[in-house]
């Protein structure tokens, strides 16, 4: 039916608009992916998160006398086990399961859809620099919400002594260290290490990108779908050699990120970090903690990847049309 004589013109939205995109790309989204990445990030968080609190500790090791001295992984392990027993090695674990919970939840689910939004209407594959980007651009979504929860986690575990001696804890828990962050440093502090952060969205991306191809080239070497499900251990094969990989790429990003989450020290931002730790500890400090993170991430990923393929397959395979 014409629009009545004199009516204002209805606007259209063109199909490269902000808002179209917008809505198309929301229309990809998949809960099922969310509940699948969330699971995977919870568990495999349950199993490592002392390795984790390692690597931070390494991390963050500048020479303050404060900081307790550890000669390596294991030693470190058994002084903190000793002194604190499993609640130390397990401070922080509860920023760090909502952490990797909504970080691997949230992650998938953005990067399903900007996939899925990226291949509408075509039969051929994306390519390498499209699965590049579109976890580049789920990975800045994710920081985005998911960053005050990471200051939490590295405020925790810097928590010397705090098992043995309560009195000493400055933040009690999760949610008291949200309140006296947001308190005493405001929003700025609450996205500390944001920008190092954002960088470090170049090695999810790399993973991911990584992760797809090994899966695309073995299907492909296996004359197979390119979307076959695989098994357990090739699951964990793609996965582990994907994360070896951008880990090695990208790790000190990590490092300056820690250091500006610390409580202990204060730097005027990251170049400071980035001028100090050079200075000071040269090349070696940016890889400060590699080894447990490394021993930790690489299982970590496997586990998450893992739980990730079986929950989304068994989730969505309702969704597929019946032959």
């Amino acid at each position: 039916m014409a629009a009545p004589s004199g009516a204002a013109p209805q606007p259209t939205l063109s199909a490269s608009s902000p808002v179209t995109i917008v809505t198309q790309l929301f229309a990809h989204v998949q809960y099922e992916n969310l509940v699948a990445g969330l699971s995977g990030g919870v568990i495999s968080t349950l199993v490592l998160h002392p390795l984790d609190l390692v690597k931070i500790r390494f991390a963050v090791s500048d020479g303050l006398e404060l900081r307790p001295k550890y000669n390596g992984i294991l030693h470190c392990m058994s002084t903190v086990w000793k002194r604190e027993g499993l609640r130390g090695l397990y401070q922080g674990v509860t920023p760090n399961m909502w952490g990797a919970g909504a970080s691997w939840g949230l992650y998938f689910f953005f990067y399903s859809a900007i996939k899925a939004y990226k291949k509408e209407g075509r039969s051929e594959n994306l390519t390498a620099t499209e699965h590049l980007l579109s976890a580049a651009g789920a990975g800045a979504l994710t920081l985005s919400i998911t960053n005050p929860i990471w200051v939490t986690k590295t405020r925790l575990v810097l928590q010397y002594d705090a098992g043995v001696d309560p009195s000493r804890r400055q933040y009690k828990g999760m949610f008291h260290a949200l309140a006296r962050i947001y308190r005493q440093e405001g929003i700025p502090g609450l996205y500390k290490g944001f920008v190092p952060g954002l960088f470090g969205t170049s090695h999810g991306a790399l993973q991911f990108m990584a992760y797809e191809e090994l899966k695309m080239d073995y299907n492909k070497h296996l004359n197979r779908p390119s979307d076959t499900k695989l098994n357990t251990l090739e699951y964990i094969t793609m996965a582990a050699l994907s994360k070896i990989f951008a880990v090695t790429a990208t790790y000190p990003y990590q490092v300056v990120r820690a250091r500006l989450q610390d409580q202990h020290n204060q730097y005027t931002g990251v170049i400071d970090v980035i001028r100090r730790t050079w200075r000071k500890e040269g090349l070696h400090g940016f890889y400060k903690g590699i080894v447990p993170n490394i021993l930790r991430v690489t299982p970590a990923c496997c586990i998450t990847f893992v739980v990730y393929e079986n929950v989304s397959h068994f989730l969505l395979e309702p969704r597929k049309p019946k032959e």
